[in-house]
C-alpha cells in the first residue's frame, strides 16, 4: 500500500494491542500513528519482536517497507544510506535520505593530485542554518585497467579518508583486486552489465557489497539485469540508467523519473532500488575552458538531485560548483512536516552585561541564524531571547498565534531573563509590533518595537538604546 494511502488504523489492527507503553507512547494507536509517519521503527515495539508475533511483524513490514529499498554503503559512523524513499513527491510525506555526492579519483592520478583531492573532499564544509553540509564519498575509477594500480589507489583512498567508497571498473579482475584492498569496508561496486553480471554478482556476494546494475538508456535491459542479479542472490542493488548532459539531458531526466514512478506508484519491485547519476560524464565533452565543464556538471547534478537521484559521481571540487548543490540537497530533503528550528532559550552575543539590551526572536532556524549573523557582524553585545514558535518565522508565528504576549511573558519567566539583566526593557521584532502592549501588561517589561529586518538592529540600538536601568 502506498505510504500516502496508509492510515494508522491499518497498522493498529496488526499490532499486538497490549497498550503496554514499552515503546514510549501512551497506547498502541499513538505508536501506529508514528509508524505511519515513519517516525519510529517496528523494533520499538517489544511485544511485536516476540517470535510468536512474527506473522504480525511480517505483515506490518510488508505495509511499511519503503518501495525504494534502502542500501547501505560503507561501515561505522561514516556509512551512508541510499534510497529508502516512500513517495514520489516530497509533500506527500517527506524524503528521508539525502542524495549522496561522491567525488572521483583515478588510479592514474599523481600522488600529490590524489592527496589534494582527498583533502579537499574531507575539508569541504559549510554551515547552513545550523547544519554542517559536507560531501559523502569517494569514487575510485580504474582508468589504467591495471589491477595492482587500482588496488593501491583504493587502499590509499580509504586510508587517507575513511570515507565510503565506490569502486569503478567493468573488469571483474580489476574489481576483485580493488575489493581485496578493502575487504570489510562494504564499498559500492560499479558496475554489473549484461556482459559481466555473473562475475560481478559473485564478487558482491563474496565481499558482502552492494552492486550497481548498469544499462545506459535501456530500461528494459536494466530491469532484466536486476531480475537476474536477484535470482543469483544479490540483494543490495543500485540502478544506473545512464547520464548525459546537453542533448541527452531530456532522456536522462525522463528515465530517472520513469524509474521512480514505476517503483512507487506502479509497485514494480524490480525497479524499487536507489538511482545513481553520473554527472561526471560531461567531462567527456570537449570544452574550451574547464569552467564550462564544471558549470555543465553542476547544472546536471542539480537536475538529478531534483529528479530522484540517490547518489551522484562528480569530478569538480570547486566550491562554487558544489556549494549550491549541497544547499539544494538540504532544502529538498528537509522534512516539510517539521520546520527547521533551534532550541528555545537565551543566547549571548559578544560580551553582554547586566545592562546590555535584550532582544527577542522566534526559533525558526532561518530567522534565528539571520538575526545571529547580523548581531555577530555588527559586534553587538546583547542577550537574545529565542521563543518557541514551533519552528515558525516571526510573522507566521504572530499570525498563527504561536508567538503571543503569553508565550513571550512565559519565556521571560522560564528563562529567568530578569536575573540576567537589571533593566526591564525588551526589544521585539518589528513584525511583532501588534503584541507590544499586551507584552508590557503581562510581563511588566517595557516593550520596544525594533526594526522589521534584523540588519537594522545596529542603527536602532544606536538611536534608541540607553544602558540605564530605568
Amino acid at each position: 500500500m502506498p505510504a500516502k494511502e496508509l492510515s494508522p488504523i491499518d497498522v493498529y489492527k496488526l499490532l499486538p494491542r497490549t497498550n503496554c507503553k514499552e515503546c514510549g507512547e501512551t497506547n498502541c494507536m499513538a505508536f501506529a500513528t508514528r509508524l505511519v509517519n515513519r517516525e519510529v521503527p517496528l523494533e520499538k515495539c517489544p511485544p511485536l519482536m516476540d517470535p510468536k508475533n512474527k506473522p504480525l511483524y511480517d505483515k506490518l513490514w510488508g505495509l511499511l517497507r519503503p518501495p525504494i529499498r534502502a542500501v547501505e554503503v560503507g561501515v561505522g559512523d561514516g556509512k551512508v544510506t541510499l534510497g529508502g524513499e516512500y513517495v514520489v513527491y516530497r509533500h506527500e510525506l517527506t524524503y528521508f535520505h539525502p542524495t549522496v555526492i561522491a567525488i572521483d579519483l583515478s588510479d592514474e592520478m599523481e600522488e600529490e593530485e590524489m592527496e589534494a583531492r582527498i583533502k579537499a573532499v574531507r575539508e569541504f564544509e559549510y554551515e547552513y542554518i545550523g547544519m554542517k553540509l559536507k560531501l559523502d564519498m569517494l569514487a575510485i575509477r580504474s582508468t589504467s585497467n591495471d589491477p595492482s594500480r587500482f588496488e593501491a589507489a583504493v587502499r590509499k583512498a580509504w586510508e587517507a579518508s575513511k570515507m565510503p567508497l565506490i569502486l569503478c571498473s567493468l573488469d571483474p579482475t580489476v574489481m576483485e583486486q580493488g575489493l581485496a584492498a578493502v575487504p570489510d569496508k562494504r564499498p559500492l561496486i560499479y558496475a554489473a552489465t549484461k556482459d559481466n553480471w555473473r562475475e560481478m554478482a559473485e564478487l558482491a556476494i563474496m565481499y558482502g557489497c552492494p552492486l550497481v546494475a548498469s544499462s545506459p538508456f535501456d530500461l528494459n535491459g536494466l530491469k532484466s539485469i536486476v531480475k537476474t542479479l536477484l535470482e543469483y542472490g544479490v540483494k543490495d542493488i543500485v540502478l544506473d540508467p545512464g547520464t548525459l548532459g546537453s542533448e541527452g539531458l531530456p532522456e536522462t531526466l525522463n528515465n530517472f523519473t520513469a524509474l521512480r514512478i514505476a517503483a512507487i506508484d506502479k509497485g514494480d519491485d524490480l525497479l524499487g532500488f536507489p538511482l545513481l547519476g553520473t554527472p561526471i560524464t560531461v567531462w567527456g565533452e570537449e570544452a574550451e575552458d574547464p569552467v564550462i565543464n564544471e558549470w555543465n556538471e553542476a547544472m546536471l547534478a542539480a537536475a538529478l538531485i531534483v529528479r530522484y537521484a540517490d547518489a551522484l559521481i562528480m569530478h569538480s571540487i570547486s566550491g562554487w560548483a558544489l556549494l549550491p548543490l549541497v544547499i539544494l540537497r538540504q532544502n529538498i530533503y528537509t522534512d516539510p512536516r517539521k520546520p527547521v528550528s533551534v532550541e528555545p532559550g537565551v543566547r549571548r552575543f559578544g560580551s553582554p552585561n547586566e545592562l546590555s539590551p535584550v532582544l527577542l526572536t522566534s526559533n525558526f532556524a532561518l530567522t534565528y541564524y539571520t538575526v545571529a549573523s547580523d548581531l555577530d557582524s555588527a559586534k553587538i553585545d546583547c542577550h537574545l531571547v529565542v521563543v518557541d514558535t514551533e519552528g515558525l518565522s516571526v510573522e507566521s508565528a504572530i499570525a498563527g498565534r504561536k508567538m503571543t504576549a503569553d508565550t513571550v511573558a512565559e519565556a521571560l519567566k522560564n528563562f529567568k531573563v530578569g536575573e540576567i539583566v537589571k533593566h526591564r526593557k525588551l526589544i521585539l521584532p518589528g513584525r511583532a509590533a501588534r503584541i507590544s502592549g499586551e507584552v508590557e501588561e503581562l510581563s511588566g517589561w517595557k516593550a520596544m518595537v525594533g526594526p522589521l529586518d534584523s540588519s537594522g538592529i545596529p542603527k536602532f540600538l544606536s538611536e534608541n538604546w540607553k544602558p540605564e536601568t530605568e
